[in-house]
């Protein structure tokens, strides 16, 4: 919910967003909790926000979701979106 980033489902979020900038380098990021073990959340406030809550893609759709379920589709809905084509390197470095 506004003003919060990342993808909320109600008032649980469900994919943190972010951009860090230092040294003159712009990272930027998401997490997208898929079959996330969401009690480590009970022992912090996520985000820094009170009352919210997290959620994952497992828990709202009531299956086991990995991230090798989502993967596929996500990269392909990202170079649709962004009109962009990924280069995947076998080498990080």
């Amino acid at each position: 919910p506004p003003p919060f980033t990342g993808v909320w489902m109600g008032d649980s979020k469900i994919c943190a967003i972010g951009v860090h900038c230092g040294n003159h380098i712009t990272s930027h990021g998401l997490a997208l909790n898929c079959c996330t073990d969401l009690t480590w959340f009970d022992h912090i406030v996520p985000c820094g926000l009170e009352g919210k809550g997290v959620t994952s893609l497992s828990r709202e759709l009531g299956r086991h979701v990995t991230v090798d379920h989502v993967l596929e589709p996500f990269l392909d809905t990202f170079q649709e979106v962004f009109d962009c084509t990924l280069v995947f390197s076998e080498d990080p470095g």
